[in-house]
């Protein structure tokens, strides 16, 4: 999915801190964190972000602790029963590990509830809405704290401090789960990056208090041939003049956008003129100018949504979750394709994170390879998707 909502991460990121102050180093004990999927009895099941399940056996003088989202002290835990847990919750169990992996027996549960998770999920995607920016990093100065990024031609100077929070995306994954506690040092030009805080009134300067950035490349050109086990293909970039061969695994979205629509997103283009597809120095094949995550709202900086006037990258971007998904096996050598990929892994191999087919009309509008869309690969809240619907 490209929306990447915070609905897991504020259950987990929050339960990480209590699992790494509440336990002392001199009295370790295991910990798992996970959803709950199952409750009977003394008994759950967890599943955790990779999606493992385990069965949790919760003892009888277990403590039961309430923890709301958004605290990491458990003095201001509140003691519960234990039948006050229910599917959906997400908890953390401290204990001991049982006879296989997948087991466990829990001295304590700390939960934090669904719908508590689900309420300041809501009011952190209205905060990245009202506070969210985003773009490519052009700049970034580590004496200074100060990260620079372009949105749609525009410098936005992001001040960075002690205070704020880093988190980055690696790999394939853009699930924002899986996003990585981050520093300064990791965000490099060409990055993309979305930033949350206080504006000045011109929106040229942002004081962050939450950074979410990540490494992608962004490709269009014709599919050159595809494996026979449909899991990968080569393609031509029509800005680099290189082939790459780009993996497509069960987390690639892969969609194709209607002939009528791509006319529309190509009639567009050209009357930018291409401005919005001039490479951002020093990223050369990692994105383009006015690419930008996905999560700002219509209008804002780094946003580019209809309200804009000229975003057409952001609109696509915003649209492409909504397209009719297909497989690689239904694509053909000779397509013409855009492509959103992880950095290259070892050997070179790329892994799709977005694949959108049925561009022809797109790519002929910006022959020079430099497209004047570039498709967005990850969203930190989805107020943008709203925005496009």
């Amino acid at each position: 999915m490209l929306s990447l909502g915070f609905g897991p991460i504020l259950g987990l990121t929050e339960l990480q801190a209590v699992a790494a102050v509440q336990t002392p180093a001199a009295t370790p004990a295991a910990r798992q964190i996970g959803t709950v999927k199952s409750v009977s009895g003394s008994i759950l099941t967890l599943a955790d972000a990779a999606g493992q399940t385990y069965t949790v056996t919760v003892v009888e003088t277990a403590r039961v602790l309430q923890l709301a989202p958004g605290s990491t002290d458990l003095k201001s835990a509140q003691v519960i029963a234990l039948t006050d847990i229910a599917v959906g919750d997400r908890v953390l169990v401290v204990g001991k590990l049982g006879d296989t992996p997948d087991t466990f027996t829990a001295g304590r549960v700390i939960l934090m509830k669904s719908g508590d998770i689900a309420q300041k999920h809501a009011a952190e995607e209205e905060d990245w809405q009202k506070r969210g920016s985003g773009g490519l990093v052009s700049a970034v100065d580590p004496m200074t704290g100060l990260v620079t990024i372009t949105a749609r031609s525009k410098k936005i100077a992001i001040q960075t401090s002690a205070a704020t929070s880093f988190r980055r995306y690696a790999g394939d994954s853009v699930k924002f789960e899986a996003a990585q506690k981050s520093t300064l040092a990791e965000i490099q030009p060409g990055d993309q990056l979305r930033v949350r805080g206080d504006k000045s009134e011109d929106g040229a300067t942002i004081k962050a208090e939450e950074i979410v950035s990540g490494s992608f490349r962004n490709l269009a050109g014709t599919i050159a041939t595809i494996d026979a086990t449909g899991t990968s293909f080569t393609l031509k970039d029509l800005a680099t003049k290189k082939t790459y061969t780009v993996a497509v695994t069960e987390n690639s979205n892969v969609h194709a956008i209607p002939a009528e629509m791509a006319t529309r997103f190509a009639a567009r283009a050209k009357g930018q003129g291409g401005q919005g597809g001039q490479a951002a120095p020093g990223a050369s094949g990692a994105g383009v100018a006015g690419a930008h995550p996905a999560g700002a709202p219509a209008g804002s900086e780094g946003a580019g949504g209809p309200a804009a006037g000229h975003g057409a990258g952001m609109d696509l971007s915003q649209m492409v979750s909504r397209l009719p998904s297909i497989a690689l096996k239904d694509l053909k050598a000779g397509e013409a394709v855009m492509v959103v990929a992880s950095q290259p892994q070892a050997g070179g191999t790329l892994t799709a994170i977005t694949l959108l087919s049925g561009v022809e009309p797109i790519l002929a509008a910006t022959p020079s390879g430099s497209a004047a869309m570039t498709l967005s690969p990850w969203s930190v809240g989805g107020p943008a998707e709203a925005a496009a619907q």
